[in-house]
């Protein structure tokens, strides 16, 4: 781009794009992502601005020319999201509020081994932030306490382990109030993004809208080695297999001998999926924050052909026909048996770095 006469088209976060003008009076600046002091801001020539860039732009009073333009680069954005990701990855915990007295918060975690309690402590510098209804990026949470925070939320937090790791000094945490649905795919509108799903046991309609940030995966099709779609198990005793619950084995998050399987891994670990791939009659389980309608909600995770997953969650509960991991899972109704996901103690997450 010429510096001198160089039009930039700037959208802003709400509004319509608008067009500004460089001229040789205009001041380009950099900052690295966080700064906060432009003090710090590097001079730069307007040629350096690239098309994602974030910017902060001040004009010329009446005029549509740049007085100064300040940019944090796109690509060093995404290097510091991605770190700070991972950094939630290795230093967060997730689970579900039992119980909060003062400055700590009692965590449910489930794992391998079941359920385990641990003890999130907040101090004055902890930051909080709340996901608010149909939000669904980790980075729309907006500010909040501790006094929002009540029983059965779902809470993330970064930080470190304290003594032998039954607590845990929390430094950010994000927490909100998630639901999940389970149903079948009545209609798909591709243009608009929007299912129109029948939940399981309720047989209510539930329009599901999905943004560009929802998450949405796919349960591989095991029909084939289960005796065809949905239905059949592996044989007793099969490789991998777990015996009598028609679950195939070698799933990221299965279950160890005698536990539980981790599904909120195996959902993480699932392969990405689209909206194209879903068919009608398909099963879908949904997580969302509640939305404005009870009807309308804006899915956070998506899992499609989630007929397996279902059973295997059933199957660990004793809801799968027979006792805890013997039922087969033939003909599960969820909510015909008034058994939510969470009530057998699996929701999807919500919270997503």
């Amino acid at each position: 781009m010429r510096s001198e006469g160089a039009e930039i088209v700037v959208k802003p976060d709400k509004g319509e794009a608008i067009a500004v003008k460089v001229s040789t009076a205009t001041i380009a600046q950099r900052i690295t992502p966080g700064e906060r002091d432009l003090k710090n801001a590097a001079v730069i020539a307007a040629r350096d601005i690239a098309v994602g860039d974030r910017v902060l732009v001040t004009l010329e009073p009446g005029t549509a020319d740049l007085r100064r333009i300040v940019i944090m680069s796109a690509t060093e954005i995404t290097k510091r999201d991605e770190a700070d990701r991972l950094d939630w990855i290795k230093r967060g915990v997730s689970g579900i509020v039992r119980e909060r007295k003062g400055d700590t918060i009692t965590l449910g975690i489930s794992g391998p081994a079941g359920e385990t309690g641990l003890a999130v402590k907040v101090a004055a510098k902890t930051s909080f932030r709340r996901y608010g209804p149909d939000t669904v990026r980790f980075s729309d949470a907006h500010k909040s306490s501790i006094d929002e925070i009540k029983v059965g939320d779902q809470v993330r937090a970064r930080g470190e382990k304290s003594g032998v790791g039954l607590e845990f000094v929390a430094e950010d945490l994000v927490f909100g109030t998630f639901q999940t649905h389970v149903g079948s795919v009545v209609s798909v509108d591709i243009t608009a993004r929007r299912l129109e799903v029948k939940e399981q046991g309720s047989a209510k309609t539930l329009f599901v809208n999905l943004s560009a940030d929802t998450q949405i995966k796919g349960m591989p099709d095991f029909g084939p080695m289960m005796g065809g779609p949905g239905r059949g198990g592996a044989p007793s005793g099969s490789p991998g297999g777990m015996p009598g619950s028609g679950m195939p084995g070698g799933m990221p998050g299965g279950a160890p001998a005698g536990g539980t399987p981790d599904v909120a891994k195996m959902v993480e670990q699932m392969p990405g999926s689209s909206l194209n791939a879903v068919k009608l009659g398909q099963t879908v389980i949904v997580s969302s924050t509640k939305g404005a309608r009870p009807d309308e909600l804006t899915a956070i995770t998506m899992v499609v052909n989630a007929d397996v997953l279902i059973r295997m969650v059933a199957t660990f509960s004793g809801r799968g026909g027979g006792g805890r991991g013997t039922g087969s899972g033939q003909g599960l109704d969820l909510g015909g048996q008034g058994m939510s996901m969470g009530a057998m103690g699996f929701d999807l997450s919500g919270i997503t770095p």
